[in-house]
């Protein structure tokens, strides 16, 4: 345990006294603000296709204070929007204009298709013909008929056997004689004689 102990103090000495290597690059970001002057530009283009229904014009221009532009774009009702612009430090102005009239074709009325019901006849089963079942007479059963057996009684003949109980003579115990052991008491020597110090 004492050896954890000095193990973590020496591992905290040992990085608060860690430094930096000196050949390590310093980095220092530096920022500047750029601001670059209005520059005239101008551009323009036109896309006309009839698979996607796409029809549209943009073109703009300006010089070093104000934007001109406009641009034409095909509306689902059948107009065209033009829009005529103008940005410059007063703000945005918009004009915009259409051209045709909107147009909003009825759609056609959808029916149903009417299948007439198909004539279903049911078709015609005939019940097959079975044979008449056979005629089995009934079986003549006829119990069997069994003898009372004939019993006769064993004959025993006299004189009946005698029987003579077996005799008996009671065996003669003697009793052991037992004689009481003679018990000398041990001699005991005297105790040694220890030197004195």
């Amino acid at each position: 345990m004492k050896f954890f102990v000095l193990a973590a103090v020496f591992a905290v000495a040992a990085a608060s006294s860690y430094k930096a290597a000196e050949y390590a690059p310093k980095y220092e970001a530096k920022y500047e603000d750029v601001t670059y002057a209005p520059q005239p530009y101008s551009f323009e283009y036109d896309v006309q296709d009839k698979e996607s229904y796409n029809d549209f014009v943009h073109s703009e221009k300006s010089d070093y204070n104000v934007v001109t532009g406009s641009y034409r774009v095909a509306l689902p009702d059948g107009r065209t929007q033009i829009v005529t612009y103008k940005a410059d430090a007063s703000g945005y102005n918009a004009d915009v204009k259409y051209e045709g009239e909107a147009q909003y074709p009825e759609e056609p009325k959808y029916k149903a298709a009417s299948y007439p019901a198909p004539a279903y006849s049911a078709p015609a089963y005939k019940a097959p013909a079975y044979p008449a079942a056979p005629a089995y007479p009934a079986p003549a059963y006829k119990a069997p008929a069994y003898p009372a057996p004939a019993y006769k009684a064993p004959e025993y003949k006299a004189p009946a056997p005698a029987y003579k109980a077996p005799t008996y003579s009671a065996p003669a115990y003697k009793a052991p004689v037992y004689t009481a052991p003679a018990y000398k008491a041990p001699a005991y020597k005297p105790a040694p004689a220890y030197p004195k110090y």
